[in-house]
């Protein structure tokens, strides 16, 4: 399974971004995607996770302005970002599981700075 994660840059404020996790190889045993986020200097976070059967979570400290959603025919995760603040400023990675195996993507910056 190989994980190609896009959309991040630089907005200010108050602004949108939309990341993209595309997913492609073996994917039929996969039964959920996530997305993590690090800042500089701190330690790996969970943002959202959304299972095969639709099923979602969002982290209590983006809940009401980010929101996750996937387009199975495009086996592609989304993460939309709204009002993002200077502290949403960190590398997103997305991952994917099946049983017994974990699969990471190579991560995409995020910088919300005015």
């Amino acid at each position: 399974v190989q994980l190609q994660a896009s959309g991040g840059g630089l907005v200010q404020p108050g602004g949108s971004l939309r990341l993209s996790c595309a997913a492609s190889g073996s994917i039929f045993s996969l039964y959920m995607m996530e997305w993590y986020r690090q800042a500089p200097g701190k330690e790996r976070e969970f943002v959202a996770f959304i299972t095969n059967l639709g099923s979602t979570n969002i982290a209590e400290s983006v809940k009401g302005r980010f929101a996750i959603s996937r387009d199975a025919a495009k086996n592609t995760m989304y993460l939309q970002m709204n009002s993002l603040k200077p502290d949403d400023t960190a590398v997103y990675y997305c991952e994917a599981r099946e049983r017994g195996n974990i699969y990471w993507g190579q991560g995409t910056l995020v910088t919300v700075s005015s």
